[in-house]
């Protein structure tokens, strides 16, 4: 056979390969997520489920069952005070959004009113251009609020509802069959290693688990000292929505990328809108202590948890 064919050959296999991998990109990937996640989760929760094997002396078929009930118990709470506490503020929000609609009313002619006054020397033409700017702006901003608030679009997202609850009951019981079978998972794939290649696995795992766990661990601490100073700080500014809003911003600051900038920053653009000057600054000024408590704490707690002196610089 010569060089030409062989490297033929070997084109043809990678196309099918890449045509495979795509195949099961857009078809079995999407399908499959629930189980990804699933598997990915059995293994964050195995040190929980040898832990209580270890600590008391639990068979595993009872250690997973006990994790998994703890998991299903936390999740429902926190479904149900989200859920409640989501319910509650819409209801107040339908009920106070008469007044606020009054205010942006107030705020918006106070507005205009020192346009004119501004503008009272210009040319008549320049003056109405600038009006016919402005309303062209308040116009396209109702316009598209009223597209993101339409019913088509909350009929298309309550649509989806039962897809998600069937993929979230897939996953739940993904999830449960997987922290049973890890065991026999790990022993199946290494009985494929050679003793050489299963140590160096072994090895890699070892690692890596710990940097992960030390990562979400230091998360998670970092995160609680964001909850205490937003509670404590939110008492001062706003007791009413202290606790509500200060666990709204611990769960959004816990996901990566996000903080809690998203939700106080929005807050005090909105309390300037409406007139509350003091209000804004306040809730601005949390928020850029939130930011210097994450930038200062972080680093620290990230080195002690993962190891790492880089983060402690």
């Amino acid at each position: 056979m010569t060089i030409g064919s062989l490297a033929y050959k070997e084109e043809y296999y990678a196309l099918f390969l890449l045509i495979i991998v795509i195949l099961l990109s857009i078809f079995i990937l999407p399908v499959s997520i629930p189980i990804i996640l699933a598997f990915l989760t059995a293994l964050l929760f195995e040190p929980l489920v040898k832990l209580a094997e270890s600590k008391f002396k639990w068979k595993r078929n009872v250690s997973v069952m006990s994790v998994y009930i703890f998991i299903i118990a936390l999740l429902a709470v926190i479904i149900y005070y989200t859920v409640t506490s989501l319910i509650g503020r819409l209801i107040q929000f339908t009920k106070d959004a008469p007044e606020y609609l009054n205010k942006l009313s107030n705020v918006w002619i106070d507005f205009q009113s020192k346009i004119f006054l501004y503008t009272s020397d210009l040319p008549d033409d320049v003056v109405r251009s600038m009006q016919n700017g402005f309303n062209d702006i308040l116009i396209s901003f109702k316009d598209s609020f009223l597209a993101f608030f339409n019913s088509e679009k909350i009929l298309s997202l309550a649509s989806e509802i039962p897809s998600y609850l069937v993929s979230f009951i897939f996953y739940m019981i993904a999830l449960f069959l997987f922290m049973l079978e890890i065991p026999e998972l790990k022993k199946m794939i290494f009985r494929y290693l050679s003793e050489e290649t299963s140590k160096k696995v072994r090895y890699m795992i070892v690692k890596l688990n710990s940097v992960i766990f030390g990562f979400l661990k230091a998360q998670l601490l970092v995160s609680f000292v964001i909850l205490a100073v937003s509670f404590v700080g939110l008492l001062f500014i706003a007791p009413k929505y202290a606790l509500v809003m200060s666990l709204v911003i611990w769960i959004i600051d816990i996901i990566p990328i996000l903080g809690a900038i998203i939700i106080l920053a929005p807050w005090s653009l909105y309390q300037y809108v409406s007139g509350d000057i003091g209000l804004g600054t306040k809730l601005a000024i949390l928020a850029a202590v939130l930011l210097v408590v994450r930038r200062t704490v972080e680093p620290k707690v990230m080195g002690n948890q993962i190891g790492l002196s880089l983060f402690q610089r």
